[in-house]
């Protein structure tokens, strides 16, 4: 029966077998994906998620024009979703966000 350190032995010299074996697949690794990349027109940011498709391209958000300024001049249109931490803070006291609309 092996001992542990003949193991352990054994054990690192299949990890750097792996490591080698590793590198030497990579280049061919590489070169396919740069095949698929360019038979199908794909660029580096689609692939990276900064391209304008993975933004949502060809979708139209409209910027809503602010309803509210807070005490430190902070911009709010009062749409619907999560309400911002100034707004939270002057209903938390008791206040009226109705003092903060812009005339």
């Amino acid at each position: 029966m092996p001992t542990y350190a003949e193991l352990k032995a054994q054990a690192e010299a299949l990890l750097a077998q792996a490591e080698q074996l590793r590198q030497q697949e990579r280049a061919g690794v590489i070169a396919e994906i740069r095949a698929k990349m360019a038979e199908y027109g794909i660029t580096v940011d689609e692939l990276s998620g900064s391209s304008r498709a993975s933004k949502g391209a060809g979708r139209r958000r409209s910027k809503a024009e602010p309803k509210y300024r807070g005490p430190n001049g902070e911009l709010w249109s009062g749409g619907p979703g999560r309400k911002p931490e100034w707004v939270r803070k002057i209903l938390a006291a008791g206040g009226n966000i109705e003092n903060f609309r812009i005339a």
